[in-house]
């Protein structure tokens, strides 16, 4: 039995049924419902045929933008629009595991923080919620990590406009940085490929 067949029995054996787990690409990832993931999660750290003690990393994504193409347009591939993955490591154990749960609130993302599971979630959790707005219920310390306190919106967001809604230069007779609207016009750029006529065509 290789080690990715015993990760997977495990975590049968230790989950039950109702584990979801999917493979691709030689890695294992685990679905868990929004109001399991705490529990879960500790499950996974403690439970010595786990034991993942160590969380590598934690990001948000928004899967607004996928789509099922053979369901039609309109059909939405994944049941909610934000998820948190998780990226576990087990040294003792010497396997790795990613975990997905997806917040039930498209307007407002909430799911619980794991900074007590794992405390170096904590500015992963903080960049989740600057860069996607995931908002994350115990964290001690939730806010801003990367973009600047007055910023508006969340960067990472597809709904995002490229150019941002403000910008940030420094006056001079004000001597100070200053917000103002946007003044660059959003385009897109398309490069422009020259081609001779007879490009493709076999030459004799």
């Amino acid at each position: 039995m290789t080690r990715l067949e015993t990760l997977h029995t495990n975590l049968r054996a230790i989950l039950g049924d109702a584990a979801e787990l999917t493979e691709a690409l030689g890695e294992l990832t685990l679905h868990v419902p929004a109001d399991a993931w705490t529990d879960t999660c500790r499950v996974l750290r403690d439970h010595a045929q786990l034991h993942f003690e160590t969380c590598m990393d934690l990001c948000g994504v928004d899967y607004s933008a996928w789509k099922a193409p053979t369901y039609g347009a309109d059909h939405v591939l994944y049941p909610r629009r934000f998820a948190v993955v998780l990226h576990l490591l087990s040294v003792s154990n010497n396997w790795r595991l990613r975990v997905r749960t997806f917040a039930t609130d498209d307007e407002l993302p909430v799911l619980a923080s794991l900074v007590e599971v794992w405390p170096s979630v904590n500015w992963y959790e903080r960049e989740a919620f600057d860069l996607f707005g995931i908002v994350f219920e115990g964290h001690p310390d939730l806010r801003r990590i990367l973009t600047d306190y007055g910023f508006i919106g969340h960067p990472f967001r597809k709904d995002f406009p490229i150019s941002g809604h403000v910008e940030m230069r420094y006056d001079a007779e004000q001597k100070r940085v200053i917000y103002q609207p946007v003044t660059i016009e959003p385009r897109e750029v398309t490069p422009r490929v020259v081609r001779d006529d007879a490009y493709g065509i076999e030459r004799y």
